[in-house]
């Protein structure tokens, strides 16, 4: 799979676990390819991100309306044919099912890493809502994609500052 423009226009969600590099990876992606960038974390309820800020894990339950919300804006982006790139943690399938049910042309980008680096990485960002003790709940919740979702994997090894060849970059699903 390679990504980039072509004549189908398409919504890609970049997906992963806290500390991948969700945000800044998708934010590079939607430059290169000339898209609107929709970070997930802006759709969050409230209470929602007062539950994370105090350390709590969200359940399904709880990220049920802020899936919806996503869920809602990839498909107005689906009917206008504008596309857009979405960073959004999608740790379960069921979750990356109701966000491809509202739109027939996006593609999921999985990224991952190692424990340690997504530690390093959360332990960088104390201005941010979800704190770095919620990064083991999330790696329990998460469903790596599976190999009928076509989902291309990068590792999250490589700085996201140094990804501007992103676009041109071709894999097969993990």
């Amino acid at each position: 799979m390679t990504i980039a423009a072509d004549s189908v226009i398409r919504s890609y969600v970049v997906m992963g676990v806290a500390g991948a590099g969700k945000s800044a990876v998708g934010a590079a992606l939607a430059d290169a390819l000339g898209m609107a960038f929709v970070e997930g974390d802006a759709y969050h309820p409230p209470t929602n991100v007062q539950r994370m800020a105090a350390g709590i894990p969200l359940t399904d339950a709880d990220r049920l309306p802020w899936l919806q919300a996503l869920a809602a804006r990839l498909r107005e982006s689906d009917e206008t044919g504008a596309g857009l790139v979405m960073a959004c943690s999608a740790l379960k399938r069921s979750y990356r099912d109701m966000l491809r049910a509202g739109a027939a042309n996006v593609t999921f980008i999985y990224l991952h890493g190692d424990r340690e680096l997504l530690a390093a990485r959360l332990a960088q960002r104390p201005e941010h809502f979800m704190p770095p003790s919620l990064m083991e709940s999330q790696l329990a919740a998460l469903e790596p994609p599976a190999p009928e979702e076509e989902t291309p994997g990068l590792t999250t090894s490589v700085s996201p500052r140094a990804r501007s060849w992103l676009p041109c970059w071709s894999a097969s699903p993990p």
